[in-house]
């Protein structure tokens, strides 16, 4: 019976890895499902932005402005203590913090109660509203795109972002390690720690028993 638990823990050793990152990062695995949910189906809420909206300007580029000034960026394991969570747009209005993700959802939603015309766009690192005027940058351009939303045509397209792997790296680590907090760090490298070193001991255990 020993011998076999072994064996399975050898086996799906990956799978335990892969289960204590989530279990650390997502004690609610149900809230990583919502999110992954609303990446495709994002909840667009044009009354949800009716208390922020009534001063402001009918421009686009004066609308994206007051949302960015409004919506205090920080990231999601601040708000939600979460390395990544995908919020309605009452959750942003609520708050009134987020990261891209909030403020994209947020000028979406006023751009939908004001009938002007946008898309949705999402790179591996960055996600924000397309419209006419908008100006490029070089996180918010069409060849950074991996995903669009057409929510007038309902038309949706993917693409192979060309983006730099150093700058994917460097978002990852400045949004999803550096704000992560001290007492979750500590607790996933020492629930990684410990599988490495069962398993080390397991191998090293069954090595002396085949050799003797």
């Amino acid at each position: 019976m020993q011998g076999k638990a072994k064996g399975i823990f050898q086996k799906y050793f990956i799978l335990l890895l892969i289960l204590w990152v989530l279990f650390v990062l997502y004690p609610n695995p149900l809230k990583l499902i919502i999110s992954i949910q609303r990446v495709f189906s994002p909840d667009i809420d044009a009354g949800a932005v009716a208390s922020i909206m009534n001063d402001f300007s009918s421009e686009p580029v004066a609308i994206e402005r007051a949302v960015l000034e409004k919506i205090t960026y920080h990231y999601d394991w601040k708000v939600y203590n979460m390395p990544w969570y995908f919020p309605t747009v009452e959750e942003v209005v609520k708050k009134r913090e987020g990261d891209c993700k909030a403020r994209a959802l947020v000028l979406a939603s006023i751009f939908e109660a004001k009938s002007i015309p946008y898309r949705i766009n999402s790179s591996p690192i960055h996600m924000w509203v397309e419209y006419e005027g908008k100006i490029e940058t070089p996180l918010e351009n069409p060849k950074a795109k991996f995903y669009q939303q057409d929510p007038e045509t309902g038309e949706r397209l993917f693409q192979f972002p060309k983006i730099d792997l150093r700058e994917v790296i460097d978002s990852f680590w400045s949004g999803f390690w550096n704000p992560m907090p001290g007492s979750r760090k500590t607790l996933l490298l020492l629930g990684l720690l410990t599988l490495g070193v069962i398993r080390v001991t397991l191998f090293k255990k069954r090595a002396i028993d085949k050799s003797s």
